[in-house]
């Protein structure tokens, strides 16, 4: 999910305004003289001590301010989740053996090894190379014993073994080569190891991760002020080609109307996403739109293990409840229908928008069907930060069935108790519905989890993903998902309500912002400011 803050939200900061000059032009005058003699004096001492320090245009600092959302609750990736971490820390701060080519989801690329790793025809055996002369934050230099560390560790939801199911034994014959062995074919292995599941850390660090950083990346952490930014700081001692920009500040503003005013303002450069509402606001300004193709799915889950929702005869009829094309207008035409639980930059995909289409006759019927004809009251839980157009039309929709729908607004905290998390006791979820972004990628694997808060629970759909889990043959196991799939469309655990492209503004100076996956993963290579 594209949230990751676990506690209340925090009252808007007062946020830091770039300054723009109001004084009287005398004192404007006055200053450009102090300045001029400055740089003149600078000048003659310096100009036969060579050139700017790197990192510097001109000997200017160049600073680029991103707005973003939601605010991680710690930095601590190995054991925090959330999208938001993954968002501004993986590429930037962690790196891993291999990482996901910017803008894609299935293209793997070499990171701090050479190349794509050597693999055995039984899919059980991974060889890499160690890149030379890959530096920690710290100043310590990579090490096989490091990466053999990193990919060990048994515990933490982001540890590779818990990534692939089963056991990963990984060891260093040489200083340079390490070998991953895994206890079955897995068809994930290079996903995970692109991932989470696969940043390297150092051994030695004795600092608290949650508070700091130390990574193998272009940027290190250097500072959080919380409910406020986190700040970026160039690494100039990065092993491959330098930050083009000297400092980033992910700024975080949860109040829409106060993001767009940042922007609008100039005390941001980029805001992302702009709130579709508001995306006009921005014409014939120093933004550009752009939209960013993504996996993000504004998802409306069902309980599967409560009453009545436990019969899919149910979430059948509310599902053809719904008319797709009109959640795209809600959303004033940022994102795309979806039929089903994988987008389209997933090798899984395949178009299901026919699969339980909008039919509200039919949708009256199969209420029937089910014992329903009377009609039904259920609610629906929803963190307080999302607009509610989208959600005013599913209500306006079941309303057209003989359903009605209560909205229960909640802090995303409340969100996660309630309806995210496992009851401690072991009884099951109470909630009825929910509605929440899901922005992360290639995560299928959430509907084989009857203990994953959709509470699905189908065993050929399970024997699928695990058939496609064990497969040496990519196109297998493509098709093996693609299987499973449409039997979870026709049952539908959820009804997909959009796959979102959101609207990123971009201010004109700035280049080479990504145009892909931009809520959960932002690489900044490439980004520089004109």
């Amino acid at each position: 999910m594209t949230e990751s803050n676990t506690s209340a939200a925090p009252e808007a900061p007062e946020y830091r305004k770039r300054g723009r000059s109001k004084t009287p032009l005398i004192i404007t005058i006055a200053v450009l003289a102090v300045a001029a003699i400055v740089a003149a004096l600078v000048f003659w001492l310096s100009r036969d001590q060579g050139a700017t320090a790197p990192g510097e245009a001109g000997g200017a600092s160049k600073e680029l301010v991103v707005g973003l959302q939601l605010e991680p609750s710690n930095l601590d990736i190995r054991s925090t989740g959330g999208v938001a971490l993954d968002q501004i820390l993986i590429d930037n701060v962690y790196q891993g053996l291999i990482g996901l080519k910017s803008g894609t989801v299935d293209e793997f690329v070499p990171v701090l090894a050479e190349a794509l790793p050597e693999q055995s025809e039984d899919g059980l055996t991974l060889t890499f190379t160690l890149r030379e002369g890959v530096t920690f934050a710290s100043g310590n230099k990579l090490t096989a014993e490091d990466v053999v560390d990193s990919l060990s560790a048994a515990e933490g939801p982001a540890s590779l073994s818990t990534a692939l199911g089963a056991p990963v034994t990984v060891t260093s014959p040489d200083a340079r080569t390490v070998v991953l062995e895994l206890s079955a074919p897995n068809s994930q292995v290079l996903w995970q190891l692109a991932n989470r599941p696969g940043l390297v850390f150092e051994t030695a660090y004795d600092g608290d991760l949650a508070s700091t950083s130390n990574g193998t990346g272009p940027y290190t952490l250097k500072q959080w002020k919380q409910g406020d930014s986190i700040t970026f700081a160039a690494n100039p001692d990065y092993w491959d080609e330098k930050a083009a920009v000297d400092t980033v500040v992910w700024r975080y503003i949860p109040d829409p109307n106060a993001a767009t005013n940042a922007a609008l303002e100039g005390d941001v450069d980029v805001l992302a996403p702009v709130v579709s509402n508001m995306v006009s606001q921005f014409e014939g300004t120093d933004f550009t739109i752009e939209h960013a193709a993504s996996t993000d799915v504004f998802t409306l889950a069902f309980n599967s293990q409560k009453a009545p929702l436990n019969d899919v005869r149910v979430r059948t009829a509310l599902s053809m409840a719904i008319d797709g094309n009109s959640i795209v207008e809600a959303f004033y035409g940022d994102g795309k229908t979806l039929g089903g639980p994988i987008t389209d930059l997933e090798p899984a995909y395949e178009d299901l928008t026919s699969v339980n289409a909008y039919d509200p006759e039919a949708a009256k019927a199969m209420l029937a069907e089910a014992g329903y004809a009377d009609g039904l009251e259920l609610t629906v839980t929803i963190p307080s930060f999302y607009a509610n157009d989208a959600i005013n039309q599913v209500v306006t929709q079941f309303d057209a069935i003989g359903v009605k729908l209560n909205v229960n607004p909640v802090e995303f905290g409340t969100w996660l108790s309630d309806v995210y998390s496992a009851p401690e006791d072991g009884s099951p979820r109470q909630f009825d519905l929910s509605y929440v972004n899901h922005a992360e990628a290639n995560d299928f694997v959430n509907y084989t989890n009857p203990d994953y808060y959709f509470g699905y629970n189908n065993a050929e759909v399970q024997d699928l993903y695990a058939k496609s889990i064990a497969t040496t043959d990519p196109a297998e196991a493509v098709d093996l998902v693609q299987q499973a799939a449409r039997i979870v469309a026709a049952e539908a655990p959820a009804k997909w309500l959009i796959n979102y492209t959101p609207a990123n503004a971009i201010a004109k100076h700035v280049q080479g912002f990504p145009n892909s996956n931009t809520n959960s993963r932002i690489n900044l290579a490439g980004v520089s400011i004109g």
